[in-house]
């Protein structure tokens, strides 16, 4: 087994166990949607952002110079959050782990479901997951640190 996608994949683990929400409101999904605007542009790279919460978008942006594309590969990649609650970023390690395809495991249609990094569950403390955040653009784990990023600041915490 490759102890880099294991150390990964621990790391990624410890970030979904560290940044749950006590409650998340519309309002939040403002916040943490611009935070993570802001720290695009200081990579000086386009992204779009999706962030749902109950079913319902409640954040979405595409920055100048980002493709319809992009709000395709964030559907696939919400899907997988929604689906099995938990990363994008994480089901892609994990599955990479395992040396199997995502894909023929779990009957899944690559017109559905992307397992590349960008996607993040929005959980609540016993409640689960009730929504997801997504960012497109960047390489699959820059999306995804983007978005660990923001939650870390946002919830004010850190990883151990």
């Amino acid at each position: 087994m490759d102890k880099n996608i294991q150390t990964k994949l621990e790391e990624v683990r410890k970030q979904e166990e560290n940044l749950i929400f006590k409650s998340f409101s519309n309002k939040d999904a403002l916040e943490i949607g611009l935070s993570i605007i802001e720290a695009a542009k200081g990579l000086e790279k386009p992204i779009a952002i999706n962030i749902v919460k109950n079913g319902q978008t409640v954040f979405h942006y595409a920055m100048d110079h980002t493709a319809p594309d992009q709000d395709i590969w964030i559907k696939r990649k919400s899907n997988v959050v929604l689906r099995h609650h938990c990363s994008s970023y994480y089901m892609r390690l994990y599955n990479e782990m395992k040396n199997r395809s995502y894909y023929d495991f779990y009957s899944a249609s690559p017109f559905e479901f992307a397992t590349h990094g960008g996607a993040f569950p929005i959980k609540i403390e016993g409640s689960g997951v009730i929504g997801v955040i997504t960012v497109s653009g960047l390489a699959q784990e820059d999306d995804h640190n983007l978005i660990v990023e923001a939650l870390t600041k946002f919830l004010n915490r850190t990883i151990a």
